[in-house]
């Protein structure tokens, strides 16, 4: 609530403006997640809509994908009911993919930057997060998930040089596998283009 905020709600109960756009500034400044994607707070006191300056897309598979099935077991007696029935055990399935190289593409505003406080070092803070966002969060079914390579593009005007699009298609992600299913990060040739490929006024970098 308010109280919790350290925000006084409107005396009038009703909000104006200027209201909204001081509640969006505090939490712009204290919740970094707020600042960077951007959120939806229509919870009263209202805070309208942030825009974030960071948006990414849905990943997708470089091909198509077969989960696999396995067979889980539950060794264990849930209930009196099942150790009526002497049931000792439960079947279940799980799906695992043995391998898939997904891509995602992101976008950052520089103008709704300014507006929501983003700065450089929440930037560097975010390529750190990308680089390191499961190596504590292991789990059976994402198994060894890892980030490969974060391939970043830096417009020198903050409205861009060149459209998104186009520097995004010159990233290439080729299959090498052969007939035999991919299995590995070497089953795929990932093409990055060099500086001299950059139009006037972006510069291409690899965080790793």
């Amino acid at each position: 609530g308010c109280k919790t905020l350290g925000i006084e709600p409107p005396k009038e109960g009703k909000q104006t403006g200027t209201d909204v756009e001081k509640l969006q500034n505090w939490l712009c400044q204290n919740f970094y997640d707020i600042r960077t994607f951007g959120a939806v707070m229509s919870i009263k006191p209202s805070a309208g809509i942030v825009r974030g300056p960071v948006q990414m897309t849905f990943a997708k598979s470089a091909e198509p994908i077969v989960p696999m099935e396995i067979t889980i077991t539950r060794i264990a007696v849930a209930s009196e009911k099942e150790r009526e029935a002497e049931k000792e055990h439960m079947m279940g399935r799980k799906y695992i993919v043995p391998y898939a190289l997904y891509r995602t593409e992101g976008f950052i505003s520089a103008k709704l930057a300014e507006k929501t406080g983003f700065s450089e070092e929440d930037l560097a803070l975010l390529w750190e997060a990308l680089a390191n966002m499961f190596d504590h969060d292991r789990s059976a079914a994402r198994g060894k998930m890892t980030p490969r390579k974060l391939v970043v593009f830096r417009h020198e005007s903050p409205l861009g040089n060149a459209p998104a699009h186009k520097l995004l298609d010159m990233v290439k992600v080729n299959p090498v596998h052969g007939d035999n299913p991919p299995r590995r990060f070497e089953d795929y040739e990932v093409i990055v283009p060099t500086q001299a490929d950059m139009p006037a006024g972006v510069t291409v970098e690899e965080k790793f």
